[in-house]
């Protein structure tokens, strides 16, 4: 795997000094031979993601159970505080009688006469917006959250998406941040203080008392997510053999992401307190205050910034836990990149922008990851939306997104990139378009849930075809920018679902548009099933010219003309 051509002068016992440099994932991979593409070394390294994975759903999630919102809330007049629940509820809230109560207003009214009567005011009385705050039936939320603490409904309603946004907002600043301090200080202080601000932010959260100091620390705790858990995966996955790659890394995100979002739910339900709740799931992200005993730095990184020696050290760790030994010529030849590696020039992203078919593919790509992340987050805040149980419909979303990730494993190899891509994003267009015209309940349920299970179907996908379109070179930079433009489409994510306050189907209308747009932007891109990952800008431009279904029908076209003006 990986061995040099021997064109290009093949090592034997020593180095020869006409041998090109090799790319630096062919040169790791066949070191990776010798120690074990998974051995015991790679088996603690998965494990040790596993935590921090756990609370990247937890950053990602559990937003949205400390600021649910009960569906039942109406004006509190303080003169009928003596009353039961559901009396004061009966004679405060305007059109009780119908089912369908004005939340934000009540009647003006003399009180004092209603209560003697305990007989609501007649159809026509005049109504104002809540003066003295707001009660919360807690039966589908079963505790506070900041919502009906602090009263973020009615007009302070915003204050939950926005929250939201600014999250992600963040987590585009965090992506700029902590990527320089990767590539400045090496990954593994990179994951440790990504993880240290996140859980600062999180148990500061619990401090604030007003929406500006609650967003800000939401705006903190956006800083460090995906870098939280992204960084140590890439990091992780360097050292695991080719053939292991696609399986070890949607099974880390199944075992880890996946369950803890099925978990995190009934978590929040036997906590039933908001403030513990972010003690719970911020507290696991000191646990990276360990990693510099357990995990090693990036050899990749370290021979960049030329400590060849370091990274020989670190694979003699591998020899040592796998029970291996790699060939002296081997590692001379490592030795032998490492030290030419310091000297190779530097590519910048721009470089690769000025090519007009790599260029159309990263925008292509974009305007895929954007698609997938707004609909795969928008569904999951939808939850509450289907008069069923939020819990029960959230857990159930994240036990479908774990078999879509067992499903990628399946049918991407089969199917090709692009066909799993496409089809699964229209398949997802087409479940929530009948969403549409379901009753609300379960079948409008189990249609979301379908959706979002293709939709994640295909945004997995994509995570790993984007590494066979975009060239080695370019390649840190160009996954940089697919998961920045996937943060910025979340900002709009919960004003989206917030919209359902204009029109209860407007957010399944965007979302349908969003999946059926992103399926055509799949059949633009290039087939890279059983194709090598393209080293330079010339390999990507022709796996783009080559596979694509635009250009080869050009192609097909161009032929045809040919032949006919032969004849």
């Amino acid at each position: 795997m990986g061995l040099p051509n021997k064109n290009n002068g093949e090592l034997s016992s020593g180095v020869k000094k006409d041998t090109k440099p090799v790319e630096d994932a062919h040169i790791l991979d066949k070191v990776l031979t010798h120690v074990g593409d998974f051995g015991r070394y790679q088996m603690l390294l998965f494990l040790i993601m596993m935590p921090l994975g756990y609370t990247y759903a937890f950053v990602y999630f559990v937003q949205m159970f400390i600021t649910a919102t009960p569906k039942n809330y109406w004006c509190r007049v303080p003169e009928l505080a003596g009353l039961s629940m559901e009396l004061r509820r009966n004679l405060s809230a305007p059109g009780i009688a119908r089912g369908d109560w004005d939340h934000c207003k009540t009647f003006d009214t003399n009180w004092s006469r209603i209560l003697e009567t305990l007989i609501p005011p007649p159809d026509g009385t005049p109504t104002i917006p809540c003066q003295y705050g707001w009660e919360f039936e807690l039966s589908d939320i079963p505790y506070e959250t900041v919502t009906s603490e602090r009263d973020w409904v009615c007009n302070h309603a915003s204050y939950v998406p926005t929250a939201q946004s600014v999250f992600f907002a963040g987590a585009v600043l965090g992506t700029f941040v902590f990527g320089w301090i990767a590539d400045r200080f090496g990954r593994v202080p990179a994951v440790i203080a990504t993880n240290l601000i996140g859980g600062i932010g999180g148990i500061a959260t619990t401090f604030t008392s007003k929406e500006w100091d609650f967003i800000l620390c939401r705006f903190i705790v956006g800083v460090s997510f995906d870098n939280c858990f992204m960084i140590l995966y890439v990091l992780v996955l360097e050292y695991v053999g080719c053939q292991y790659r696609t399986v070890v890394a949607n099974l880390a995100l199944a075992l880890s992401f996946a369950v803890a979002g099925i978990s995190l739910p009934w978590i929040a339900y036997y906590i039933a307190d908001w403030r513990i709740l972010l003690w719970v799931t911020s507290l696991p992200m000191f646990l990276v205050l360990l990693m510099p005993w357990f995990l090693p730095e990036s050899v990749k990184w370290l021979v960049s910034k030329g400590r060849v020696e370091e990274a020989v050290a670190i694979l003699k760790r591998f020899e040592s836990m796998n029970g291996k030994k790699i060939p002296d010529d081997v590692m001379d030849e490592f030795r032998m990149f490492g030290e030419k590696a310091k000297l190779e020039e530097k590519h910048s992203i721009l470089e690769m922008l000025s090519s007009k078919e790599l260029r159309w593919a990263m925008f292509s790509l974009i305007l895929v990851f954007m698609g997938c992340g707004v609909v795969f987050d928008g569904l999951a805040r939808l939850a509450d939306s289907f008069g069923l149980s939020f819990f029960a419909v959230f857990s159930f979303n994240e036990v479908f997104e774990f078999a879509a990730i067992f499903f990628v494993i399946i049918i991407l190899d089969r199917l090709g990139r692009r066909n799993s891509t496409t089809s699964s994003s229209f398949i997802a267009s087409v479940l929530l378009l009948i969403a549409l015209f379901v009753p609300e309940g379960l079948p409008q349920a189990i249609l979301a849930i379908l959706s979002r299970f293709f939709m994640t179907t295909c945004y997995t996908a994509s995570m790993q075809w984007c590494t066979e379109v975009i060239p080695t070179p370019f390649r840190a930079s160009g996954m940089s920018i697919f998961h920045m433009s996937a943060f910025t489409a979340n900002i709009f994510s919960p004003f989206i679902v917030y919209a359902s306050r204009v029109w209860d189907m407007l957010p399944m209308v965007i979302f349908t548009v969003i999946s059926f747009i992103t399926a055509g932007v799949c059949l633009t891109l290039p087939e890279t099933k059983g194709l090598a990952l393209p080293q330079t800008k010339e390999d990507g431009e022709n796996i783009i010219r080559e596979h694509s279904l635009c250009r080869k029908r050009k192609k097909t076209e161009d032929i045809k003309i040919s032949t006919l003006e032969a004849s």
